[in-house]
């Protein structure tokens, strides 16, 4: 895989994102879904002592001493949204080279595991993930607003209420303080908003129409 002419920098957020090659779905089912959930949740940990594929054949004792004793945390999650053809993060890295080590591990027992199931061969992914530098407060908050409402600008989702309930994204973090996901860093976005939570809803849904009519432009523009 080419070297990165700016590497990404220890301490500083990024927007993470790939898709599948040719536009090609990476997502059919729901265990598709779960099963990258899984490996992420895993791979943002480098020092984990198996490959996940031997990870989910241990006992329960086992897997909770592993989890445990995981502690080089490679990148740490701001935001998160998965849809049938490609995914979005914004992460911070953690480690030198966390965001790299993460992702090309976690992309490469997916796409296993993908044709494994599928019978099919050869790469899933285009060639590298995009990362984008996130330098202000202002560009991370629209960023995290642009990931969440991705389902239903993309046509996922057919209504709000599909998209409060979306399962793959962090949104449901975000809004119930009961729903724990992977997402262990969204305080730094909700304290831009004094941590009032129906007030990050507002400033997500209110955009959600106009979103919406520009991915409809670009995708006819591109056409």
């Amino acid at each position: 895989m080419p070297i990165r002419k700016i590497p990404l920098r220890t301490g500083y957020i990024y927007h993470i994102f790939n898709r599948g090659i040719n536009h090609a779905p990476i997502f059919y089912s729901k265990r598709d879904y779960q099963r990258f959930t899984n490996l992420i949740s895993y791979y943002r940990w480098g020092d984990n002592p198996v490959k996940y594929s031997r990870f989910q054949t241990l006992s329960d004792e086992i897997k909770n001493e592993i989890r445990q004793n995981s502690k080089e945390k490679l990148v740490s999650f701001i935001s998160n949204c998965l849809i049938p053809n490609h995914f979005h993060f914004v992460l911070r890295q953690e480690k030198e080279n966390g965001i790299s080590y993460f992702v090309n591990r976690f992309l490469a027992a997916y796409t296993k595991f993908f044709n494994t199931k599928y019978k099919r061969s050869g790469p899933l992914f285009e060639n590298r993930f995009k990362a984008v530098l996130v330098e202000t407060d202002e560009q991370l908050i629209h960023l995290v607003r642009y990931i969440h409402l991705n389902p239903y600008s993309s046509g996922v989702v057919k209504s709000l209420r599909g998209l409060l309930s979306y399962p793959w994204s962090s949104l449901q973090e975000y809004l119930d303080p009961q729903v724990i996901g992977i997402c262990d860093e969204k305080e730094m976005v909700l304290k831009l908003f004094k941590d009032d939570r129906e007030t990050f809803k507002k400033f997500t849904l209110d955009q959600a129409e106009y979103q919406k009519r520009l991915d409809k432009i670009k995708h006819l523009i591109q056409e």
